[in-house]
């Protein structure tokens, strides 16, 4: 069971997200604070493993906030949702290394899957013995952004040989043939070739004809 806290100054969006949040199975929420004092005053009465924390809270900053509960409570982890959008802030919170961050306004569903990541995590995690670089790559979204990518591209395209032909074309400058890529990432000219048409369909990169001293001009393709 994940004992979570809210911390939200305004009543009715506390209200709003421990609807959603008490829909959840294997969460329980220890309570609603609307300002700093009443947090860390759950936090020296309850266990909480999860905090949904908003950044601009009246009384104390969501920063010290967050310190203060982790001095209390240890391996507390925090969920952002605020509307905080500035870059320092977002930087600062970040490297105090919260599960999420979510500006508001949000949605529903949005919550609900930040939570259940959450929960997914702390099971995998109490459940290895041994962390392998998979269940790493899962944490950080890694796997599931090649996932997304295989939804997006039409069928013939590899997201794996997709990003494999962006990186190339990053480190181009004079850009490339698709003999060339082909080589380099081990396919067919062909295959190459079709890839880099896709990547141009999309407005990603441009091709352009190079004339050589000898011989037919070659098309080559360049990152925009």
């Amino acid at each position: 069971m994940i004992q979570t806290l809210i911390v939200e100054d305004d009543y009715r969006i506390a209200e709003i997200h421990s609807e959603f949040i008490e829909r959840l199975d294997n969460i329980k929420l220890v309570g609603k604070a609307l300002n700093g004092k009443e947090a860390i005053g759950f936090a020296e009465k309850f266990t909480i493993d999860l905090v949904i924390l908003d950044l601009y809270i009246p009384d104390i900053s969501g920063l010290e906030i967050l310190d203060e509960l982790r001095r209390r409570q240890g391996d507390m982890d925090a969920i952002i949702i605020s509307a905080a959008s500035e870059k320092n802030m977002i930087h600062r919170t970040v490297r105090k290394g919260v599960f999420d961050y979510m500006i508001k306004p949000i949605k529903r569903e949005r919550l609900i899957e930040s939570i259940k990541r959450y929960q997914l995590f702390n099971e995998r995690f109490s459940n290895e013995e041994n962390i392998n670089q998979k269940f790493l790559d899962n944490h950080f979204g890694l796997m599931r952004n090649v996932e997304i990518e295989a939804q997006r591209t039409p069928k013939g395209i590899d997201p794996l040989t997709l990003n494999k032909i962006k990186k190339m074309i990053d480190q181009t400058k004079d850009g490339v043939a698709a003999e060339k890529m082909g080589e380099n990432i081990g396919v067919s000219r062909t295959t190459a070739r079709r890839y880099l048409e896709y990547l141009t369909s999309l407005g990603e990169i441009k091709a352009d004809l190079a004339y050589g001293a000898v011989g037919r001009p070659e098309r080559r393709y360049y990152r925009l």
